[in-house]
Parts: structure tokens; sequence; C-alpha cells
């Protein structure tokens, strides 16, 4: 079996760099946290089965960067490496874990001259580390969130780097960045004239248990792709908001 020692590089032309916060995590992974049923740490168990599997991460700090874009939801698709139902500990139910290849760059905020850090000459590869939430009992990460592993970067790793301004870039072609806000109301003004004009008869095809579904069809072919990454719920959300305002 193949090993991955190292994350695939990310295409120039796919690559793109996100600014983040770094935030403080659960302390479950490193095994940091007060009462942790895993002192060792999640990451330490589970690198050794991530190994026989053919992913090697033994160059990480055993312990997950946490990065958050505030207002945004990420949506990560085909990862490059997948294991489905691990079972790597007896105290929990076998899990999902996909990773995605992703660089971190970071600055020395002029705003913090107690943070003493250097930009390194060429980013840092990691992975985007994610147990699929179907499968993980507890300690869930928000959309706007991701999880990191990475070789120990001592100018990120102590708690006064959370200052810093870390970027993270990933292939936008798998990791993409939405602004659910935004689209909620893009799709809001989209609709207005359309149902100021046609009334309750704008909302026919979109009643019933498939509404979510014609809604979608109905706004591709209006050529609006960047909607859809809006989950039904909130596509049906905004079309009850434009019903209650405009008809």
């Amino acid at each position: 079996m193949a090993i991955a020692a190292a994350p695939p590089p990310i295409p120039a032309e796919a690559l793109r760099w996100h600014r983040c916060q770094r935030v403080r995590g659960h302390g479950v992974a490193s095994g940091t946290a007060p009462g942790s049923p895993y002192p060792a740490g999640t990451i330490a168990l589970q690198i050794p089965h991530f190994a026989r599997l053919g992913l090697d991460l033994s160059s990480c700090h055993p312990g997950t960067l946490n990065l958050r874009v505030p207002g945004g939801r990420w949506l990560l698709r085909q990862p490059a490496w997948h294991v489905e139902r691990l079972a790597w500990t007896t105290l929990h139910p076998p899990e999902t874990f996909s990773f995605w290849p992703c660089l971190l760059r970071w600055r020395q905020p002029s705003s913090c001259p107690a943070v003493t850090c250097h930009q390194p000459a060429a980013p840092v590869a990691g992975w985007i580390y994610r147990p699929d939430p179907a499968t993980k009992e507890r300690h869930h990460q928000p959309d706007d969130q991701l999880e990191v592993l990475a070789p120990w970067i001592e100018a990120v790793g102590h708690d006064a780097a959370l200052e810093l301004e870390l970027e993270l870039g990933v292939d936008g072609r798998h990791c993409r960045l939405i602004e659910p806000v935004r689209l909620r109301s893009r799709l809001l003004e989209f609709l207005k004239f359309r149902v100021l004009a046609a009334q309750e008869g704008f909302f026919a095809g979109f009643d019933g248990a498939e509404g979510a579904t014609a809604l979608r069809r109905w706004l591709g072919s209006q050529g609006c792709a960047e909607l859809l990454d809006l989950e039904d719920a909130e596509l049906l959300g905004v079309l009850h908001t434009a019903r209650q305002l405009y008809t």
C-alpha cells in the first residue's frame, strides 16, 4: 500500500487563500482538556490507525489548529484521503474521517508587537482534518470553523499567537467558503420583482414535499448557480419570507 507521507501539492490555478482567526478548540484532540477520556489526545490515538490504512501523519503535531472565518460556511467535497467507520477507540463508535491538503501562512500583526514571529520562506503544508459530523458523538465544530493538522509551528502554536493574522490556502475546487447571509439576501432580492409580478401564482410550483427540489431546478435554469450552495431549509426559508413580504 502506498503511504501518503505529505499532502499533495495544490495546483496554483486552484489555490485560494482565506484569512482566518485562530481560536481555542475543545482540547480533546491534543489531550489538554481537563477530564478528557483521552489523556494522550485523540489525534495521537488515531495516527497509528491512519498510518496502517495509508496516511502518514507522523510529521504533524498531535493536536489541531482551529481556524475560523466568522460568517462563513465551508463546503468540503472530494477529499484527498477518506476512511469509513474507523474503530480507533473502544470509548467511541467508529468514525468516518476525510482529509484535504492545505497551506498555512501568517504574519505578525502591527497591533500586537508582543508576538514575535517570522514569516516562513514558503507556506507550511498540512491537512484539513474532518471527522464526519454524522459519526461524531460530541465536540462538533461550527460551520465556519475547520481543524487543521500540520507540523508544530512555533510562531502559531502558543496562546499568544491567537493574535496572529493567519491565512489558509485550499484547493478551491474541493474546499469552498460561502457566505450564507449574503446568498440569502441575494436570493430574496432576486425573488422580489418576480413575486410582485405573479403574486401567489409564483409559488404554485414550489409548494409540497418537493418544493426545495423544484426551487433548485428553477434557480439553475435562471443561471443562479451560486444560490444553489444554500441548504434546502435556507432556500425554503427565503421563499417563505418573500411570500410574506411581497404578496
